[in-house]
């Protein structure tokens, strides 16, 4: 692996770290008053704003312009479909709402970081 790819792998399990935590957290409290989907969701949506300014800030040192914010966004929207369905799943085997959320992220997370990288690489010059 070149030294700049690991450097992005490193800054994004960082900036995954965080917004994962802020998710998470969002998630397990609200999860107590409303349905898992709802909590989740609403987790998610928060955490994606962090998440998009320290990955383009932090991760892949670029500018948030609308073009890369809208690649973002649709690898996002990409990715929370493929949460959602995988929370459900991990509820339907009978994983507690509590646990669930981690079975996710360990699929959801490495498939975020090779959406999110095209992205920043392949939008790098624009605006």
């Amino acid at each position: 692996m070149k030294k700049d790819t690991l450097g992005e792998v490193l800054r994004f399990g960082i900036v995954g770290a965080i917004s994962t935590a802020l998710h998470y957290g969002i998630y397990w409290v609200l999860q107590h008053w409303m349905n898992v989907n709802i909590a989740y969701t609403i987790g998610y949506g928060l955490s994606f704003l962090v998440n998009y300014y320290l990955t383009a800030h932090f991760t892949f040192h670029e500018k948030a312009t609308k073009r890369n914010g809208v690649g973002f966004g649709g690898a996002h929207l990409f990715n929370y479909c493929l949460q959602i369905v995988l929370l459900n799943f991990w509820l339907w085997i009978g994983l507690s709402k509590e646990i669930a959320p981690l079975g996710v992220y360990a699929i959801a997370v490495p498939t975020n970081f090779l959406l999110v990288r095209f992205v920043f690489k392949h939008f790098k010059h624009d605006e």
